[in-house]
């Protein structure tokens, strides 16, 4: 699957460019930083599936971003993946203890903007790249 691939690569590189944001990048041994973001990379992955999915059943349309790329999909996708990750930063961040913000992370309700935020722009990416390599018009 092609648009997840894309997200693959895009989610790839967020992760690494947020890492300033979070106490590992400051504190762990680089082995310890490249098996997070592998590891982060790969439930991003997991979500983007999920979220894909989620987009496919509002479109009536597996391949909805190629065929007939329309707004309601991308929208269910995005806020599904908004949605996971507020949970997923809560759950790690305040009651697991698994990862850390430094200060200079922007918060919304204290939870990260940086991963809210790519999850808007990662599948907004990836879903405008899988329509323009498609060359169809979108559609409300």
């Amino acid at each position: 699957m092609k648009w997840l691939a894309c997200a693959a690569g895009l989610h790839l590189v967020w992760e690494i460019a947020q890492l300033p944001l979070f106490t590992l990048w400051h504190e762990a041994p680089p082995t310890v930083i490249a098996w997070a973001v592998i590891h982060c990379t790969g439930g991003d992955i997991l979500i983007a599936a999920a979220t894909y999915a989620i987009g496919s059943l509002v479109a009536h349309d597996l391949a909805w971003p190629a065929n007939s790329p329309r707004i309601r999909p991308l929208a269910a996708l995005i806020v599904s993946g908004v949605g996971y990750t507020f949970y997923s930063e809560w759950r790690n961040v305040y009651v697991l203890g698994a990862w850390a913000y430094t200060p200079s992370m922007p918060t919304v309700f204290d939870i990260g903007l940086s991963p809210l935020a790519q999850w808007i722009f990662v599948p907004l990416a990836t879903t405008i790249l899988a329509a323009v390599l498609h060359r169809q018009p979108w559609r409300s």
